[in-house]
């Protein structure tokens, strides 16, 4: 699997620019995963629900199937985050996951960036950044792309990735 990484400081338009890739890249007949790193503690289930009561009970995964879809979910309790690596082994394979946040992780990047936001580039202190997708123009060491120019953003990943 080729792994691409979509980061950046909050508000910056990476989920924007992950939902416009994932459709760029589907649309031309590649398969797509998405992985996303959050900062903050979230549910997918909702209370009252089977599932959730399952979970709250001690349940350290709750398997969810149905005609149209499956999910898995795992408890870490007092266990560590897991590491991107473990995380990528749990996906099915295909030709590209796009991978948001992680911004720390070795897998090559595009830095998505808003000049409104008032954060510094990340680009300049980090090497796996291979480009930054911008509002604004840019004097960096690298490709600089506009934020909403995603067939060309993505042309930039295929060439990079050989896909």
């Amino acid at each position: 699997m080729k792994i691409w990484g979509i980061t950046g400081w909050k508000n910056t338009g990476k989920t924007g620019l992950m939902e416009r890739l994932v459709a760029e890249f589907t649309g031309r007949g590649h398969s797509v995963s998405t992985l996303k790193h959050a900062h903050h503690r979230f549910d997918v289930d909702q209370p009252g629900k089977d599932s959730y009561r399952h979970r709250v009970a001690g349940a350290h995964q709750v398997l969810l199937s149905s005609g149209a879809r499956w999910a898995l979910m795992t408890e870490l309790r007092d266990e560590g985050e897991p590491p991107l690596s473990a995380l990528l082994a749990k996906l099915d394979p295909v030709d590209l996951v796009l991978v948001e946040g992680y911004k720390r992780e070795g897998h090559p990047k595009i830095e998505a960036h808003r000049a409104e936001v008032g954060t510094p580039l990340l680009a300049p202190d980090d090497p796996t950044i291979r480009a930054v997708a911008s509002d604004a123009a840019l004097e960096i060491d690298r490709p600089v792309f506009d934020l909403n120019a995603t067939a060309k953003i993505a042309d930039f990943i295929a060439t990079e990735l050989s896909l």
